[in-house]
């Protein structure tokens, strides 16, 4: 007779997380970093029609790394969460901390009950009147929640991207410089010189709190080349 195949509780979610971190750091990075008028985000994506970077609601953005199947999944969800509240109660309740709530019950769901665990690390972000009132929230494959000051940095070698975006980051940057910025982290190798990244394979965009209601706008590879030139 042959012996149940046993796999301990500690064991079995040590191979899910490494699983998950594994297909994250095969994505290409994310950057979400907070500058005068608003949180801006970029990453580096060829594809003009699948989006890492998108609306959610109002003043909430939602940025991902990992499968792209999944976190657009997610991404929908969240929409549909958003609009439901937004209409049952009123459109000011919609708030991204409750949002990151929402996420971090599904991919904790998953993370603990499926065999296995969504390949994806979110950032769901909004734009306050003032910067004192912006919100970045980080949600890991396991449903863990991270309040995120100023910047944040997700995908492959997140860790050596974070260290070049900390000192280049400080408060009260402007739009061109932060985007400057946004570049050469995402440019950066750890283990090599820089690399050369067209506007034309970078998708950026921002939630500016300067705009009456809907607060998120996608900056086109041509405005991205001017606003690099002013913060060169």
């Amino acid at each position: 007779m042959s012996m149940p195949f046993y796999v301990s509780p500690e064991q079995l979610m040590k191979d899910r997380a490494d699983f998950a971190r594994k297909g994250i750091a095969r994505g290409r990075s994310v950057i979400v970093l907070a500058y005068d008028e608003g949180i801006a985000f970029a990453t580096e994506n060829a594809s003009r029609a699948l989006h890492k970077i998108s609306e959610i609601y109002d003043r909430i953005a939602f940025a991902a790394v990992g499968k792209y199947n999944e976190f657009e999944n997610l991404r929908v969800a969240g929409v549909r969460y958003a609009d439901l509240r937004g209409y049952s109660y009123d459109r000011a309740d919609v708030n991204a901390r409750a949002l990151a709530n929402a996420y971090a019950q599904t991919l904790g769901t998953v993370f603990t009950t499926e065999s296995k665990p969504l390949e994806v690390e979110l950032v769901v972000a909004e734009v306050g009147i003032d910067p004192s009132l912006d919100q970045i929230y980080r949600l890991s494959y396991d449903g863990s929640v991270a309040d995120e000051k100023g910047f944040v940095v997700m995908g492959g070698q997140a860790e050596e991207l974070s260290a070049v975006a900390a000192e280049g980051w400080r408060e009260g940057l402007d739009l061109a410089s932060a985007m400057r910025l946004a570049v050469d982290v995402l440019a950066t190798q750890p283990d090599g010189p820089a690399k050369e990244l067209d506007t034309e394979q970078l998708e950026v965009a921002v939630l500016d709190r300067t705009r009456p209601r809907r607060a998120f706008r996608r900056i086109a590879p041509a405005a991205l080349e001017a606003l690099l030139a002013t913060g060169a």
